[in-house]
């Protein structure tokens, strides 16, 4: 290993659609922590809607000015006094929220929903985060990432990749399940290509942007591609023989889509909702309560899931890297989020060392 500088350069998001770079101590791991090099830190749309442009996020999503990035992945610099697990030299996954590990949530490994005001607290939110050169993380937070997936593959994980099989899990997929997915940015692309390896019998997908649409299909994540509007639920109803679909997963946000979502699904079928913000209106006796359906919330993921995930994802030779479209190096950073706000991309990647010699 080499020496560990004394300084790093890290990004923070001001909230006017603009980033900067500042300088920062390279902390010192204490009680329990791990000093992690910086390998591949992801974007994601939660980052854009609630701090890029504006600080709108509170409580759990309040962004306390800290250096930006939930997604990271890394490798092991040094290692706290009290760390049972990982050492200097591994490769690992940063669950983003590390919770107090004591309430109800985080016993169950959920501490996306830990309950504590005062310990809980999200990387890149309101402790210090993957856009940076190193970063300081609690052993608790860590997965370990497998030699067979890179840097980047595993920063997907952190995120979107886990949040997508959470949900994914608590609908069910199988051969029998024809799935829609009601947008298509990196979270609707991830849940194509997880629908795949779990045995989906065909993917419809739904956006309205031409590059992601176009992306979905030429990646074999889509049988079909609808362009959003007002027939979309007469569409998907004919593509499935006059039904509609088993699973239904709203990765938009979008009221409209989601809309569709639960009218496109057939009788006795599961939609699940995985793209925060925003809001939706449907008749709960028409569309959902004499069609015996059911809708599900999910957010983010378990840690135990999020290890389960990986070693799928080893098994299935899935890597999610395939869909990162662009990376950056950490002093273009504010060109990395200008392209993932602007929407006309998969996902985007701030990457370091061998992972940004590999082509975008």
């Amino acid at each position: 290993m080499s020496t560990i500088p004394t300084a790093m350069q890290g990004a923070i998001l001001p909230g006017n659609s603009t980033t900067r770079l500042s300088e920062f101590l390279v902390p010192e791991p204490a009680h329990g922590e791990v000093l992690l090099r910086m390998k591949a830190s992801t974007i994601c749309g939660s980052d854009i809607r609630c701090i890029y442009h504006e600080h709108l996020g509170k409580g759990a999503e309040g962004y306390q000015g800290v250096i930006a990035g939930h997604e990271p992945c890394g490798q092991i610099l040094k290692t706290g006094p009290g760390c049972r697990r990982f050492q200097a030299g591994d490769r690992v996954i940063v669950y983003h929220i590390s919770g107090c590990g004591v309430c109800n949530d985080c016993r169950r490994g959920y501490m996306i929903s830990c309950t504590s005001e005062k310990y809980r607290r999200a990387y890149g939110w309101q402790r210090d985060g993957g856009m940076a050169e190193y970063l300081l993380a609690e052993e608790k937070d860590l997965v370990r990432l497998p030699d067979e997936l890179s840097y980047v593959d595993g920063a997907q994980v952190a995120c979107g990749f886990g949040t997508v099989y959470e949900g994914l899990e608590k609908i069910g997929i199988s051969g029998n399940d024809a799935v829609l997915i009601t947008g298509l940015g990196p979270v609707g692309l991830a849940t194509g290509a997880l629908c795949r390896k779990l045995g989906a019998n065909r993917i419809i997908g739904i956006d309205v942007v031409e590059e992601r649409m176009r992306l979905a299909l030429d990646l074999g994540l889509c049988d079909e591609v609808l362009k959003s509007g007002p027939e979309n639920v007469a569409d998907v109803r004919r593509l499935t023989g006059g039904h509609g679909t088993e699973r239904a997963v709203d990765c938009s946000a979008n009221a409209a889509a989601r809309a569709t979502a639960i009218r496109a699904t057939r009788k006795w079928g599961r939609i699940v909702f995985l793209g925060e913000g925003g809001k939706v209106e449907f008749n709960p006796s028409e569309d959902m309560i004499h069609d015996q359906k059911t809708l599900y919330g999910s957010w983010v993921t378990s840690i135990w899931r999020m290890e389960e995930l990986v070693e799928r994802l080893v098994r299935w030779n899935l890597h999610p890297s395939d869909f990162v479209t662009h990376r950056f190096a950490l002093d273009a950073v504010d060109k990395a989020y200008a392209l993932m706000a602007g929407g006309r991309c998969g996902k985007v990647a701030v990457c370091f060392d061998e992972e940004l010699a590999v082509a975008g």
